[in-house]
């Protein structure tokens, strides 16, 4: 029988002869690892130690708090030079000079001038205060004794014994004897307790001024996390910006700078400061290091605003807390107050807050308006909430042309007298027609006499971009889109910004990503109320506010897209901004599409009925009667003047140089007469479906005869 042979190992030298039996190789255990040294063990053990967290804190804790009372009695010997010497006065009077203005350096020297005269006054005193002090302490104390004695004369007459002369006397000198044994008890405590007592002391001013490095702070001050906007940091972040000139200007000011700064202000959910930049450092300087400056604040860029109001070398940083843009804010008071109204004329629309947290309110009366942005930026629902309010107005007519057509505008549907949706060079051609239309309602208004009064019409026209770019042409060549003076969309939107505001006729558009080709200059130049929100580049953001803002310091294009949804930059003299500023930035309240369509239903309910139309129909053969019953709808009657109106706006080619007598003469001939309900002449829908269906009626009689 063969055994066979397991191969625990793999031979070096395996045997040439196959027959020859096969050795079995026992290889040895490896030797046990040499134990580590003890001085490597106690090397680790250390390295972890030190490097452990708890270490590093405990170590920070005990730097930190050792260093508040060395550097608190550093500033507490600072305050006490500068109380005894003129180095405040220098300091000041040096800083004056670094920033150029030399009356505010002839006031600090005149009041070094003056401390020092009443300083040698005061050691000129002290000259003769000895032997005065001498004198008033010889005469206290013989005054004192005196007193004491003719107390006790008083005393020894009334007690019959003459030693109560001496008894105040005696009483006083005891009472010195006491407080002298009172002190002898305490002074030897007070040697003990006293130092400790001051290094407290010294120790709660460093803390205070947080007079320690950033690595020895606590983790939420190190990281920047809550941390106060104080005078040395914004000086010390203003220092660090990389501008030569700032940073030597503040090296020479003997106040290390403090004396750029105004007051520094709580607005809102941050802090405002006014900066006096020193000669030499113009402000666009520090508005291009809008980001390196954030960052020293220990904010992000989107958490500090550069301003330049009116004085001159002049900027006024707005720091939000940390985190405080990133909150919503309260809903739209459209949306919480059932009640409100709107007034073209005199009122402001509730658009949202700036960022002082204050109420931005916007007056849209006899203004054009323009709002842009990115995409999905909340443009649409900026520009509707506006349209919202107005709409409570039961005077202001609207006419609509949505070039999205998702339903953005769905609520206006029997609000608006026009509204047209959709995307198709269809619906810009319908669009152009519209805002044509609205051009003739503008000359008509013109005409009229000397101070008619006519009532607000809003063209709003969102997406505007796509009627810009439509390449289609009508069948006299001239393009629906483009820029120039054959454009129809083009000169349309000119000729209203041009005269329309006179007579209320308003053109409000809404567009994305602008361009000199969606958004030509003229058009966007027009417009008195200029809105943005976060755009890609600076050349956007001069494209939508104009030079003058964004050199004021407007910046749409450093908003966060997608993170800054509805926060608006917004130049106009229809919202109140700061005095020295050329734009505001305010966060705007969102409101969804079901608050939307409820406050739209309020507006409905304010309204007889408005019928609105869809697609204006340019036809040359009309049925008026028809017409009459399309305008009047479902409402019970309406006023003859209001279906002119409705009639004009349907058909401006048939029936807009109608008057009263025009409606009367088809109404009359249909027996559908109009009549006085309240004192004014109104159609009734009744009269009107009657007429129609006998007219009806008897076509078909006629026919079937």
């Amino acid at each position: 029988m063969t055994e066979n042979v397991v191969h625990l190992h793999k031979p070096t030298d395996p045997p040439t002869d196959p027959a020859a039996p096969t050795a079995l190789t026992v290889v040895p255990d490896a030797p046990p690892a040499a134990p580590v040294p003890l001085w490597v063990r106690s090397g680790r053990a250390i390295k972890t130690v030190v490097t452990h967290e708890t270490t590093k804190t405990t170590a920070r804790a005990v730097a930190r708090h050792s260093l508040y009372t060395l550097n608190g009695g550093r500033i507490v010997a600072r305050r006490t030079w500068d109380g005894k010497t003129g180095a405040r006065y220098e300091r000041m009077i040096r800083a004056a000079e670094a920033a150029g203005n030399l009356e505010a350096a002839e006031e600090w020297e005149e009041r070094l001038q003056r401390f020092r005269a009443a300083r040698h006054h005061r050691r000129m005193d002290l000259l003769h205060s000895p032997v005065e002090a001498a004198k008033g302490i010889a005469v206290g104390t013989g005054v004192s004794i005196g007193v004491l004695v003719a107390l006790g004369v008083v005393m020894a007459i009334n007690n019959h014994d003459v030693t109560d002369v001496i008894t105040p006397l005696k009483a006083t000198i005891d009472f010195i004897a006491l407080l002298i044994r009172i002190v002898q008890v305490v002074w030897g405590p007070a040697l003990t307790i006293g130092p400790f007592l001051a290094l407290l002391a010294l120790w709660t001013v460093g803390s205070k001024q947080q007079a320690a490095p950033q690595w020895a702070l606590p983790a939420n001050v190190r990281n920047g996390e809550g941390e106060p906007i104080t005078p040395s940091i914004v000086v010390k972040a203003l220092r660090d910006l990389g501008i030569p000139a700032l940073r030597n200007a503040i090296k020479e000011m003997g106040d290390a700078g403090a004396s750029m700064l105004g007051p520094i202000r709580i607005a809102g959910c941050g802090v405002e400061v006014d900066v006096t930049l020193p000669s030499g450092v113009s402000t666009n300087e520090v508005q291009g290091k809008r980001r390196k400056l954030a960052e020293n604040l220990t904010r992000h860029e989107h958490e500090v605003f550069i301003t330049i109001p009116e004085a001159a070398r002049t900027v006024r940083l707005w720091v939000a807390d940390s985190g405080a843009l990133d909150q919503p804010i309260g809903p739209s008071p459209l949306v919480t107050d059932e009640t409100m109204t709107a007034d073209y004329t005199k009122g402001r629309a509730p658009w949202g807050q700036d960022l002082r947290g204050d109420a931005a309110a916007l007056s849209v009366y006899q203004r054009h308006l323009l709002i842009t942005g990115l995409s999905n930026q909340g443009k649409t629902a900026a520009l509707r909430s506006v349209a919202l309010w107005l709409s409570l107005d039961r005077s202001v007519e609207f006419w609509m042309g949505d070039l999205k057509g998702v339903g953005d505008w769905a609520m206006f549907d029997g609000l608006a007298t026009r509204l047209i949706q959709g995307p198709t060079d269809d619906h810009v051609i319908q669009v152009t027609e519209m805002v044509e239309d609205a051009v003739q309602e503008m000359n008509r208004r013109i005409q009229a006499p000397p101070g008619t009064t006519f009532p607000p019409l809003i063209v709003i026209v969102d997406e505007a971009q796509v009627a810009f770019m439509c390449p289609v042409k009508d069948e006299d060549k001239r393009p629906y889109g483009g820029s120039s003076s054959t454009s129809r969309y083009f000169m349309a939107a000119r000729k209203i910004h041009n005269q329309g505001r006179a007579v209320n006729v308003l053109l409000w558009q809404g567009t994305q990503d602008p361009t000199d080709q969606n958004l030509p200059k003229l058009v966007r130049e027009g417009a008195h109320t200029r809105a943005s929100l976060a755009l890609g580049t600076e050349s956007q953001a001069r494209m939508a506010l104009g030079d003058k803002a964004v050199d004021g310091g407007a910046a749409p294009n450093l908003l966060r897209p997608g993170l800054d949804q509805g926060t608006l930059v917004v130049a106009s003299d229809g919202i109140e901004i700061p005095k020295g500023q050329s734009s505001i930035t305010v966060r705007t309240h969102y409101i969804s599409t079901d608050d939307a369509k409820e406050i739209a239903a309020r507006a409905k309910a304010m309204r007889d009925g408005v019928t609105t139309l869809h697609v204006i129909d340019r036809g040359e053969e009309r049925d008026p009667l028809a017409d009459i019953a399309a305008v009047v709808g479902d409402a019970p009657r309406v006023r003859t003047k209001d279906v002119l109106n409705r009639l004009a706006t349907l058909n401006a080619d048939a029936y807009g140089r109608w008057s009263f007598i025009d409606l009367k003469r088809v109404l009359d001939d249909a027996d559908a007469e109009p009549y006085k309900s309240d004192g004014v002449m109104v159609v009734s829908r009744d009269r009107l479906a009657r007429a129609l269906a006998n007219r009806d009626t008897d076509g078909s009689a006629s026919a079937d005869g």
